[in-house]
């Protein structure tokens, strides 16, 4: 008997060449599970995508705020020079003359009337020297910066612009003041923009703690939910190991009605097709080995007693034949059974009641002598097998011919109403006792008295599997020594089901 060689693993365990490597077992093997999982690659991209927004927002509330600050300073500055500009442009009172003619007076008016805010300065240079400047406490003190002092002094034209100091930068406006067309002193007034900005600092650093808060708080949300939202996958796949040859009863629990339910519905439906085809599968196999072991039983007996009388041998070369007949009529019988919850049992087109229902009932005539009547013909046109139905309607007859005599009568008829075909077939039989009409569909199923056959059973399971496989059902009214009547409905129409049937 060919096998796969193995070899002798670690600990004297066999090891084969090709099979998969086993999963890390331990703790390694669960961190290893989790890092790789599902739930945390969507917290990984959840948290990367909040980080990032978080991120984002703090540049720009960082942002906005630092040009709110750059526009306010510039302001300022602007609204100093211009009060300047309108003290410089005024007269005194008693003698007229104009403020511009003393710069040092100007000045002087201005410092005393003007308190700056905090972080700012104002410094006055007259004719080139350091004049006045407001008593304001700053870190760093720009009059003492010659540099500055010498760039001052030397204007002809106002000047804006940011310096670097030991004390951080520092915005600046300076308005020379100019007398007959020269320069005779330069209004300076500056902020330190760093100590303005670092106000601002306290509301970035809460804006990213508060984002900081929301992200820690988001990702635990999301850990959570992508666990509620990935529960019913771990229980399809719970379901599907628990799932066997001999056991498909596992189902997963369907709640709500999002897109994971759907799935659930999606895999117990698939589990319910795969249980009907098990199911289909162990009843043909029970089935042919229940109701094959006699005929084979019966024919190997008789050809382990035939001998050399010719009359002997024939008789049962005769049996045998009937046997083996028996045999092929019961295995196709239980190939119709298994194949009519299979794909392609049925091949749907459009078919006319009518001419349906004038062929069985000429077919049914050449079945036996018997008193035929074609008591009704449909009018319309439906949606179905004709052959399956054929078939169906012949066995009908074939069942009325086994249960009546010569002089008996069956009447085949039919009919379209209210959405449905009714087909069926009545006969004068002696009828079916209540307590077996239920159970006369099933299969291998014969009725006691005189209307049980020598059949196997199987022709009104045959039946009822095309009717249901048309969506329709099998109807039977039938009273002991009345007679009996079976309908055969299906609907006008067949809905698309792929896999199922043909379409028309």
């Amino acid at each position: 008997m060919a096998g796969t060689m193995t070899e002798p693993g670690p600990g004297g365990q066999p090891s084969a060449a090709g099979l998969a490597p086993p999963r890390p077992a331990g703790a390694r093997g669960r961190l290893q599970r989790v890092l790789s999982g599902v739930r945390t690659r969507i917290l990984l991209w959840y948290v990367l995508l909040l980080a990032s927004a978080t991120l984002a927002s703090v540049f720009m509330v960082r942002h906005a705020l630092y040009v709110r600050l750059d526009h306010r300073i510039d302001a300022e500055l602007a609204q100093e020079a211009e009060e300047l500009r309108r003290l410089a442009g005024g007269r005194y009172l008693v003698t007229g003359r104009p403020f511009s003619d003393d710069v040092r007076r100007i000045f002087t008016v201005y410092l005393e009337r003007n308190v700056p805010s905090r972080n700012q300065v104002v410094i006055t240079l007259v004719d080139g020297r350091l004049f006045l400047r407001n008593r304001q406490v700053t870190p760093y003190r720009l009059d003492f910066d010659q540099a500055l002092l010498a760039r001052w002094s030397g204007l002809r034209a106002t000047e804006a612009r940011s310096v670097s100091t030991p004390a951080g930068e520092v915005r600046y406006l300076a308005v020379p003041l100019s007398t007959n067309g020269q320069t005779r002193g330069v209004f300076v007034t500056a902020i330190f923009r760093d100590l303005e900005a670092a106000e601002i600092r306290p509301t970035v650093w809460t804006a990213a703690g508060v984002g900081l808060a929301m992200l820690l708080i988001g990702s635990v949300l999301a850990w959570r939910l992508a666990e509620g939202l990935l529960r019913p996958v771990a229980a399809v796949r719970s379901a599907a190991s628990t799932i066997s040859e001999t056991d498909l009863t596992g189902r997963i629990p369907e709640r709500g009605h999002d897109e994971i339910s759907m799935l659930a519905a999606t895999f117990n439906q698939m589990l319910d097709r795969l249980e009907r085809a098990f199911q289909a599968q162990r009843r043909f196999v029970d089935d042919a080995g229940h109701e094959l072991r006699t005929p084979i039983t019966i024919v190997r007996g008789h050809l382990e007693l035939l001998d050399d009388d010719p009359k002997q041998r024939r008789e049962t070369i005769a049996l045998v034949i009937d046997e083996l007949d028996r045999m092929n009529r019961i295995v196709n019988d239980l190939l119709i059974l298994a194949k009519y919850e299979q794909p392609g049992f049925l091949d749907l087109e459009v078919v006319d009641v009518a001419r349906l229902t004038e062929g069985v009932y000429a077919k049914a005539g050449a079945i036996a002598q018997r008193q035929w009547q074609l008591e009704h013909v449909g009018k319309g046109r439906i949606v179905a097998d004709p052959q399956r139905l054929t078939q169906a309607m012949v066995q009908l007859a074939h069942n009325a011919v086994g249960h009546t005599d010569q002089a008996g009568r069956i009447a085949i008829g039919s009919i379209v109403t209210d959405g449905e075909a009714r087909f069926w077939v009545r006969d004068t039989g002696p009828g079916i006792p209540y307590e077996d009409q239920a159970r006369i569909f099933d299969r291998f199923a014969r009725a006691p008295g005189p209307r049980s056959s020598d059949g196997a059973g199987l022709g009104l399971a045959i039946v009822r599997s095309i009717a249901e496989a048309h969506r329709g059902r099998v109807e039977l009214r039938s009273q002991p020594g009345a007679g009996a009547t079976f309908t055969l409905l299906v609907p006008v129409d067949q809905p698309v089901s792929p896999g199922k049937e043909g379409s028309p």
